[in-house]
């Protein structure tokens, strides 16, 4: 299938769990972002290409700490493979593109406002919170609308959430180029003001 919604997502996930279980696998954990992530949280309700990966994950005494995801685990890249064989879907379904993000930073405070949801005994999945989704689709809808826009949009961002996500963006991209793109954004989002305080 080209796309999944939320009810697949859970399926692949399990599958996912599954096949890592019969490879005697450890626990995985995967930090997820965009539409898949929303829709878990029930945020957005759409369907979506891929699930993706930001980071991979490491619970530790009740913390949740980040690890760069650019290159995943192999036994989790043949589990991947067999669950999208199993069920038919794009053999790129787990998507670790968005593991990039990390080279700047992600949005301080990330890991603590992560929502952790558990597969069997082999993989959890901390999705990322309404806060840092805000920050990823300005980032992403300033650089390409369509969904990104749509999606930030149906989050009903206030005033001072898009303030810490244009300097966050900024942060991740501070050429000029981006500064206009971000300042089209600002314009068609009615909060030129917001994004002209940021340095920059």
């Amino acid at each position: 299938m080209g796309t999944v919604a939320g009810r697949e997502i859970n399926l692949l996930f399990t599958a996912l769990s599954e096949e890592l279980r019969l490879r005697g696998a450890a626990m995985y954990e995967l930090c997820v972002i965009g539409g898949s992530a929303l829709g878990l949280l029930g945020l957005v309700e759409r369907p979506t290409r891929d699930v993706d990966v930001v980071a991979l994950g490491e619970s530790m005494q009740g913390t949740i700490r980040v690890r760069d995801a650019q290159v995943l685990p192999e036994v989790l890249v043949e589990a991947v493979a067999e669950v999208a064989n199993q069920l038919g879907v794009d053999p790129h379904w787990l998507n670790n593109g968005p593991a990039r993000l990390m080279d700047w930073g992600l949005p301080e405070g990330f890991e603590s406002r992560l929502t952790s949801m558990s597969y069997g005994t082999t993989l959890r999945i901390h999705v990322a919170s309404r806060f840092d989704q805000i920050c990823f689709k300005t980032y992403a809808a300033a650089d390409v609308a369509g969904r990104h826009l749509t999606d930030l949009i149906s989050m009903s961002p206030t005033r001072g959430e898009l303030s810490f996500a244009f300097a966050w963006a900024v942060q991740q991209d501070p050429s000029q180029g981006f500064r206009s793109q971000l300042g089209q954004l600002a314009d068609y989002l009615e909060v030129r003001d917001v994004l002209d305080t940021i340095p920059g």
